[in-house]
């Protein structure tokens, strides 16, 4: 079994707003495994509220609104994604590759499950999902058909985890 390395914390969450720390460490090894990274990765999530995401946003892209999910990849790669000839930057201690940053705004999160009437658990689940996407290559910005490659494999994978 692969040891993937994820660091997830909650900040200027309120406790009642938290989201399941547990729940998007598996979506993120699962995730992983479905896209066949044969090789310890290192991933660090943070949740936040809106300010948060907001000034982050703000900072690395110029947008000065809160979104729901921020991705910062660390790598490289071209969809379909994991190519570990690719990697260009391990921990030099665990040997781990560096795969990124993700940021999620817990009440955005709230807010889009009420808005779509579905748990807070599913909308964490598929943002978790999206998110590692975009750390694989993944893209849904530029062209269609990468928007709708991004689109089967997150309805593949969340199908597989919440079913």
């Amino acid at each position: 079994m692969i040891r993937h390395r994820i660091y997830a914390r909650h900040s200027g969450v309120g406790s009642g707003e938290r989201l399941s720390i547990p729940l998007i460490k598996r979506c993120i090894r699962e995730t992983l495994r479905l896209e066949g990274v044969d090789m310890p990765c290192e991933i660090s999530v943070l949740v936040t509220d809106d300010d948060g995401i907001r000034k982050i946003n703000r900072e690395f892209r110029g947008i000065d609104k809160p979104t729901d999910v921020l991705s910062f990849p660390m790598q490289e790669f071209v969809p379909p994604g994991w190519d570990k000839n690719g990697i260009d930057g391990t921990d030099p201690v665990t040997g781990a590759a560096m795969l990124g940053d993700i940021v999620i705004s817990a009440m955005r999160v709230i807010m889009q499950a009420q808005e779509h009437a579905q748990s807070r658990e599913r909308e964490t689940v598929y943002l978790t999902v999206h998110s590692v996407l975009h750390l694989l290559g993944y893209d849904h910005v530029d062209e269609a058909e990468g928007k709708k490659r991004m689109r089967e494999r997150e309805k593949r994978i969340m199908k597989l985890l919440l079913d």
